[in-house]
């Protein structure tokens, strides 16, 4: 009955049979939700269903209690006509533009009814017709294939693409007749969107260097609806090897929360050819739809398939991307995959690692499996999102060891508290779920030092130069030595080890200060007696009861007194002097320098008043007697440029030697002092 009333509206009784017939039909669900369909592309006013039929109610009843229709989309493509109370098309609805991604469309409405108040769900499925016709991506495609391509090397073809679903979509593919290439079509009856074209017979470029292909795409409609694709073969020499990807599928979970920017995964083609013909570039098959465009990218160098856009699961589930890796030799090849993405809900809590005890500081010397922290990790979320694992940095003589949600972190290799007195170990929480979360946390761990390092000196050996006579208590040199542990561990004692020089014990000779390293003269050398010696091995050492030691040699030289000077007048004698008089004025005058002590062994010999007698060039006094000492000294001039040894050079004698001799000559007093004068004088004459 209300068929015949709505073909009386519309005038059009054959149009209002064939719409009952091909889908217009309504039922009332369980729960009070109504369920009608409708086919896409109806007029305004086509029939959906009779809402107050479904519902039991009076249309009058509908009108009086004030019914409407209300949409959460914005867009009200249906209408209620309360004189009837049927649901009618009030705007053309297009399938492919209102549910692009998805093989099912509804519309969801509402009905409410006042007086009481009454919310009834209207759920409507917009059904597909086939409205259009199949389409390539491209009219053209161009091949380029090596003549030395084999009987069965496979080519891709892109597919033809049909928004319609089901039936109305593609069905089947036609290859124009050819003997040399087949149509392969079991990958599209898997539901892959690739052909190919299968080689049957080898090419020869000499012969034919062109082939025109033409592919026919055929949908299931009544009638059916088709497109075509021109190919076009060009036979070639070279690049005979396609990239090639290592799975043909990629499979991933994205959370649906991910930002921009988030890796979706990372593809990889290889190519064996050399050169420009094995580099790879990656970019979407042409076949991606725009919306996926939007939503992901593609690295053209490195493969990797980032975010791009805002997901949503409730718009998509799941995305189809096509990639195609083209290598860039003079004639390119390319390979192509498909990546799925399942979008599922957030992984939205991360790990949290938890430091329960930390055992710190460390001893260098502690055993492998030392237990240093104890830790604990927690994850609010649930199933492979709350599965978590720890990890560190390699290379940390650190490892961790796991029982359930507790965690043991242990030493695993030697320590050495002088090459890294601390670590800083950064722990990182990671869950299992798709993609991951972590969480990071820093344990601080201290090396306690031991004893396991001897002190080194800065110098092997030490060589000092003093003096002769020198003073007793001057400081002779300082040796330093240095410990790389700390504390009472690198506290540096000096000490000599046990010798002797001469015959007498080494600290007869030299004093250590136990400090500081000072070494002190404790004896007046004597250059005649002992040029040089070495008191060996002063041991540094820690105050410590587990010490070790170090060891070296120290060198000191004598050095001879006397220095002479070339001047003006000839050489000037430069000797050490205890007293600035002399008992024989006739003689030279000696005189302190600045800063002589009373041992000090540098002497200054200047003629005096009663013997103005100067030499000539080169000419030197060949003995003189030291005012107040028992010594007498004797130079022995040698020819210029001589080798002999300086050592020769200045002799030391007794005075007393030089009184004996003044004894044999007693009988002429006056006669000994004219001689002593001119002996005097003769020493003098510089």
């Amino acid at each position: 009955m209300a068929a015949a009333a709505w073909q009386s509206r519309s005038g059009a009784a054959a149009l209002g049979l064939l719409l009952l017939l091909l889908g217009l039909c309504a039922g009332r669900a369980a729960g009070g939700q109504l369920r009608y369909s409708v086919r896409e592309e109806l007029p305004h006013g086509a029939f959906v269903g009779n809402v107050a039929s479904d519902l039991g109610v009076d249309p009058r009843r509908l009108a009086a209690r004030g019914a409407r229709l209300t949409s959460g989309s914005g867009r009200q493509y249906l209408e209620l006509e309360l004189d009837r109370g049927v649901l009618l098309v009030r705007e053309r609805v297009d399938r492919e533009a209102l549910c692009e991604l998805s093989p099912s469309c509804f519309l969801s409405l509402e009905l409410v009814i006042e007086q009481p108040i009454e919310v009834h769900n209207v759920e409507v499925e917009v059904l597909d017709i086939n409205d259009n016709a199949p389409r390539f991506p491209r009219q053209d495609y161009q091949l380029d294939i090596s003549e030395s391509a084999v009987p069965g090397a496979r080519f891709h073809i892109e597919s033809a693409q049909d928004p319609d679903v089901g039936t109305n979509s593609v069905q089947s593919y036609q290859l124009s007749p050819s003997h040399h290439f087949a149509l392969d079509l079991k990958g599209f009856q898997r539901g892959s969107k690739l052909l190919e074209l299968v080689l049957q017979q080898p090419l020869d470029r000499e012969q034919s260097a062109l082939q025109q292909l033409v592919l026919t795409a055929v949908d299931g409609g009544n009638p059916p609806k088709s497109g075509t694709a021109q190919i076009s073969v060009r036979v070639v020499d070279t690049n005979d090897n396609p990239p090639a990807f290592d799975r043909s599928t990629y499979t991933v979970r994205l959370l649906e929360n991910a930002p921009p920017g988030t890796l979706v995964v990372k593809l990889n083609a290889s190519d064996p050819d050399e050169g420009s013909n094995g580099d790879v570039i990656y970019s979407f098959g042409s076949y991606t739809p725009q919306k996926v465009r939007q939503l992901f990218s593609v690295d053209p160098h490195s493969g990797e398939v980032r975010v791009n856009g805002t997901l949503d699961y409730e718009e998509a589930s799941s995305y189809e991307i096509y990639v195609q890796a083209t290598d860039q030799g003079p004639v390119s090849m390319a390979g192509h995959c498909k990546v799925l993405v399942n979008i599922v809900d957030a992984n939205d809590n991360v790990p949290e690692v938890v430091l329960t005890s930390l055992y710190s500081p460390v001893p260098e010397d502690a055993k492998a499996g030392t237990v240093v922290a104890l830790m604990s990790v927690t994850d609010q979320d649930s199933g492979l999102n709350k599965q978590v694992s720890l990890r560190i940095p390699p290379g940390l003589p650190f490892t961790l060891n796991s029982f359930k949600n507790s965690y043991t972190l242990i030493t695993q290799g030697n320590l050495d508290r002088e090459k890294a007195a601390s670590f800083n170990i950064t722990v990182t929480a990671t869950d299992s779920g798709s993609p991951p979360l972590s969480s990071q946390k820093v344990i601080h761990v201290e090396i306690s030092d031991i004893n396991d390092n001897p002190p080194h000196f800065e110098e092997p050996v030490y060589s000092v130069y003093i003096p002769e006579n020198n003073p007793l208590g001057v400081l002779l040199c300082t040796v330093k030595a240095t410990d790389p542990d700390v504390a009472e561990n690198a506290y540096v004692s000096y000490s000599l080890l046990d010798g002797d020089i001469e015959g007498l014990p080494v600290t007869s000779y030299v004093s250590i200060k136990s400090d500081n390293g000072n070494i002190y003269a404790v004896y007046s050398f004597d250059y005649e007696t002992l040029r040089e010696f070495q008191p060996k091995h002063p041991n540094p050492d820690w105050r410590y009861s587990a010490s070790l030691r170090a060891g070296m040699q120290s060198a000191v030289h004598m050095e001879e007194a006397g220095v002479l000077r070339g001047g003006p007048g000839g050489p000037d004698q430069q000797w050490p002097t205890i007293s600035s008089a002399t008992p024989e004025p006739e003689a030279g005058e000696v005189s302190p320098p600045v800063g002589a002590g009373v041992n000090s062994n540098s002497w200054t010999f200047k003629f005096g008043p009663g013997n103005p007698k100067q030499g000539g060039p080169g000419e030197l006094p060949d003995k003189f007697i030291i005012p107040g000492s028992p010594a007498i000294i004797s130079i022995r001039q040698e020819p210029p440029n001589s080798q002999i040894d300086k050592s020769d050079f200045i002799t030391f004698g007794k005075k007393e030697e030089t009184k004996k001799k003044k004894k044999k000559k007693k009988g002429n007093k006056t006669q000994e002092k004219k001689e002593k004068g001119n002996s005097t004088t003769e020493n003098s004459d510089q």
